[in-house]
Order: C-alpha cells, then structure tokens, then sequence
C-alpha cells in the first residue's frame, strides 16, 4: 500500500500519519520530496480502513500496489530515479555508457584500454577482478590486486569503474575501491548479498539472472532498496533459452516493461546476451532504440588472447564504431 500526503502537509502531521501507521503493525517507509511526503507500506494492510486514512484532510490519496515489490515500483516512485556515479548520471533521460574487458589481467592493459574506451565516449570502465566462471578450471580473476589495476586506471583516466563483487567475505574492499559495484546474473537471487548490498553506500548493478522472470528481477531489486539503498540499476543481459547458438537471448522487451513498472534505470549488456561479437553492435543499437537507460560492452585491445571472454569482445576501433552508430539512434528516438 503507498499513501500520498498532499503537497505542504505539516511535519507534525506526516509524522502522526506515520505513527498509526506503525502502530498498526506495518513496516513503514518515507520519501520525504520537496512538496510532499509518501509512504510504503510493507505487511499485511487487509486489516488497514482506508477510509479512515483518506479522510484525513492531509492525505491525498491511498493506492493499493498489488505487485509483490513496493518500493522498487512505479506507484510509490513516480519519477525516474537518476543513479549519479563520479559525475555520470545515468536514468531519467541520462545515457551512460561502461566499457571495458571481461576481466583485468594487468595494469598497463587497463590503463591503456581505459584510454581508448574514454576517447571514444564512454562514461565508465568496467573490468571483473572476482570473476564467477562455470568451470573451476577457468581463469578466476586476480582479486584484490586487479581491484588495485582498476583504481590506477581511474586515477590515469578520471573514468569510474563498475566491478562485480562474488560473495559477503569479499564485499567490504569491493565496496571501499569500486564506484558502482555489479552483482551478477548468477547471484541475482542470493538473498545474504543482496541484503548487504542493501546497506552499502555505493550504488548497484543488478543483473537479470539467467532463468528470472520480471517480477523475481524487481524483488531482488526491492531486497536492495529495502535494505536502504535507493540507488538500484538494473542490467537485461540475456536469459536462457533453448537455442544455442547464441549465448543467451536478448530480452529486448524488458526495458519497456521496467520503464512501466518500475522507476529504475535500465541498461543493457549486448556482450554476454550473445556471446559473439559481430552482433554486439546490432543489439546494442536495438537497446538504445527500445529506450535503454545505457550499455555495458566488453572492449579487450587482443581479444584473440583474452584470458575470459574474448570472443564476445570488441576491439578498440570496432568499439569506437558502435559508439558513433548508438549516437545517432539516441538521438532518433
């Protein structure tokens, strides 16, 4: 249940509002704008009369959200909500693009990469320092150090980096080095990171899990903002399906359905959704068409000895070539 207060309510009012509320067994959450103040309501609000609420002449009005998620919907955030990230906005109108390899395999490569993909327009560097792989046997990421590379890069180029953090043991100095710290597709639904996640002060990526549907995407964001953390961006990046000859399938019409639902950004990442390179730039197109909040493309300067990923990777001038092509279709639509 949301409840609106109308605009220029008294605080003393809000805050009485707020203590039936409370008193009534619910788990109440405020957003407190400019003009007026809205409330979340999280528990079992059958019991609630909301007559007697309405007829407060401070109240608005009183929505029945019948979606499981609450504060991750569109009814109690009418207005985009804009991720600010080292100076990069991204959502309500705001375009980011992050660019960079799977995973950092030494410093010069991300410093020298970072420079590339920034002289081509991108807003971030993104690089994996913990990296979750199916089989053990793959290249698992150089941790804390290449956490340390992804900083010299941020200091050489002035580009904030998003880097994806595996499990709680490792939160803490991913959260203290990263500007935008990612969880993965494969950790959409751990609830434990989730929930810490929801008290990091950085903002998050969430990636859509491999098999999620649109409302377990939105309830592991609504963990997250639950949480205390409000600053959510959600990440289409392909989900399973029966055909494999592509990596996985583009789920193109989920942007227009979190622009519905939810007040969230959205971006899209083309690489993993495919899993070839040559269709990177055709679906990174089609996602900036269908309204995409923004990108995150795998860019390696020798994909051909990429230590992850490199078959899915843009070279440095095939990289600066989509850029110029999403240019124009953003400015199409």
């Amino acid at each position: 249940m949301v409840i609106v207060m109308k605009p220029g309510a008294p605080r003393e009012e809000v805050a009485k509002v707020q203590a039936v509320l409370e008193r009534l067994g619910m788990e109440v959450t405020s957003v407190k704008g400019t003009q007026q103040t809205v409330f979340a309501l999280v528990g079992d609000t059958k019991s609630i009369d909301i007559g007697a609420i309405e007829a407060n002449k401070h109240v608005e009005k009183v929505l029945r959200v019948q979606q499981p998620y609450k504060l991750a919907s569109r009814t109690f955030h009418p207005a985009d909500t804009v991720v600010e990230i080292g100076g990069c906005k991204i959502g309500g109108g705001h375009v980011a693009v992050m660019a960079g390899p799977c995973s950092v395999e030494s410093e010069e490569q991300m410093i020298h990469t970072a420079m590339l993909v920034k002289g081509h327009g991108a807003k971030m560097l993104r690089g994996g320092a913990y990296k979750p792989r199916t089989s053990p046997y793959s290249f698992q990421g150089l941790g804390e150090e290449g956490l340390n590379m992804l900083v010299k890069a941020r200091e050489a180029t002035g580009l904030p980096f998003v880097t994806e953090v595996m499990c709680i043991e490792t939160f803490d100095i991913v959260e203290e080095k990263a500007d935008l710290i990612q969880i993965g597709a494969r950790n959409m639904q751990n609830f434990p990171l989730l929930k810490r996640a929801g008290r990091s002060r950085k903002p998050i990526l969430l990636k859509r899990g491999l098999s999620a549907t649109l409302e377990e995407f939105l309830m592991s964001a609504e963990y997250i903002i639950a949480g205390g953390n409000p600053n959510v961006i959600l990440c289409e990046r392909g989900i399973r399906s029966f055909d494999t000859y592509t990596r996985n399938v583009l789920d193109l019409s989920v942007i227009p359905a979190v622009k519905e639902l939810s007040h969230l950004p959205i971006i899209v990442d083309p690489s993993h959704a495919c899993g070839k390179w040559s269709m990177v730039e055709p679906l990174a197109k089609a996602s900036m068409a269908v309204g995409a909040d923004g990108l995150i493309i795998e860019v390696h300067h020798n994909p051909e000895e990429a230590l992850c990923d490199g078959s899915q990777s843009l070279k440095p001038e095939k990289f600066g070539h989509l850029m110029a092509s999403v240019r124009k279709i953003y400015a199409a639509v």
